[in-house]
Order: C-alpha cells, then sequence, then structure tokens
C-alpha cells in the first residue's frame, strides 16, 4: 500500500526531502499561499505545530501559485514572509502544482485517497490533509475549515 511516506519533495532551500523522515508522525499537508484571504491561517498552523510537535506532528507547507495568481514570490521571498510575518517554524517546502499534469505526485496521492466533494482536484489555498502515524491520508479539510478546528481530530491520532 502506498502511503506519503513513499514521496519526496523538495524544501524551499532547494533540496531533496524524502517524506520517509516523517514516518511515525501525524502530519498536516497544506498547500499554501502568501497572499489570499486565508494567509492568515499560517499563524493558526504555526500554533499547532508549536501545541504538538513535541508529541510527534507536523505541519508540512506546499506554497502554491496556481489559485489567483497568489504565490508570486520566490522561495527566498516565500521563505522570509514566512519568517516575518507569522514565524514559521514547520518545514516549508518548494513551490510547486496541486492540480493538473505538473502536479506534485504527493498531491495526486493526497487527492486520490481523499477526494474533495466536488472532485478530487484542489478548490482553492490552504486545502488540508491530516495523515496518521502509518502515512495513511485520513481527512481533507477545505480552505475555509480554520486549522485550530482540527485540534480534537490531530489530538485523536497523536
Amino acid at each position: 500500500m502506498t502511503t506519503v511516506y513513499d514521496f519526496a519533495a523538495a524544501t524551499l532551500g532547494g533540496t531533496e526531502q524524502p517524506l520517509k523522515a516523517y514516518e511515525g508522525q501525524v502530519l498536516l499537508i497544506v498547500n499554501t499561499a502568501s497572499a489570499c484571504g486565508f494567509t492568515p491561517q499560517y499563524a493558526q498552523l504555526e500554533e499547532l505545530q508549536r501545541k504538538f510537535g513535541e508529541r510527534g506532528f507536523s505541519v508540512l507547507g506546499f506554497p502554491c501559485n496556481q489559485f489567483g495568481g497568489q504565490e508570486p514570490g520566490n522561495a527566498q521571498e516565500i521563505a522570509a514572509f514566512c519568517s516575518s510575518k507569522y514565524d514559521v517554524t514547520f518545514p516549508m517546502f518548494a513551490k510547486i502544482d496541486v492540480n493538473g499534469p505538473n502536479a506534485l505526485p504527493l498531491f495526486d496521492h493526497l487527492k486520490a485517497e481523499k477526494p474533495g466533494l466536488l472532485g478530487a482536484s484542489i478548490k482553492w489555498n490552504f486545502t488540508k490533509f491530516l495523515v496518521d502515524r502509518a502515512g495513511k491520508v485520513v481527512a481533507r479539510y477545505g480552505s475555509t475549515t480554520s486549522p485550530n478546528a482540527l485540534t480534537r481530530d490531530i489530538e485523536k491520532l497523536l
């Protein structure tokens, strides 16, 4: 059975990161953007990281510019924004596509495991996928779902 640990992605720094490095952790995988109405969710994502990180939890952020061009920056600009505006400490990855022929294979897997109400495609920034310690995708949440609303679901997996 394929799990999220079978994939890899480039970090904002440009190095290839096998997701196997997160094996045994509960993960919240999110497609992010710096200029979106949902961008303030970075603050709550960071709160979750700080609250649960020591218990084997990590947020993984994947910048995406496919929705309204709301992530126009390069890797350095994205890193600077996340650090200065939201003091992000969770791992951020290189800018990716989440839909279409150039979609990161990890996101194809996430969408196949947990399609949305209107099909498999991701509809907007800050779609969230919750992954258990075995690497199985257990839930998908839309952009309008606040990260703080996921606390109970995360705690159940920890």
